[in-house]
């Protein structure tokens, strides 16, 4: 006699829910990554910027702002 039970499975099947929930957190992810891209990428740009100002001898590459009294 070959009783053939199939144990349950480790692990329950993935409702909509979860995929759901997985795909707000990819999606937040991405955005987040997007962000620190450009912010590296801005940041990048202007320490260049400020390097070729630098590198011509200028004396306001970065002009100081103040206040009016």
């Amino acid at each position: 006699m070959s009783d053939t039970k199939q144990s349950p499975p480790d692990h329950e099947d993935e409702t909509e829910a979860d995929r759901r929930n997985a795909n707000i957190f990819l999606a937040v992810c991405f955005l987040l990554l997007v962000g620190a891209a450009y912010w590296l990428i801005d940041a990048l740009l202007a320490q260049r910027k400020m390097d070729n100002c630098v590198g011509q001898g200028r004396r306001n590459c970065a002009p100081i702002t103040t206040s009016d009294r």
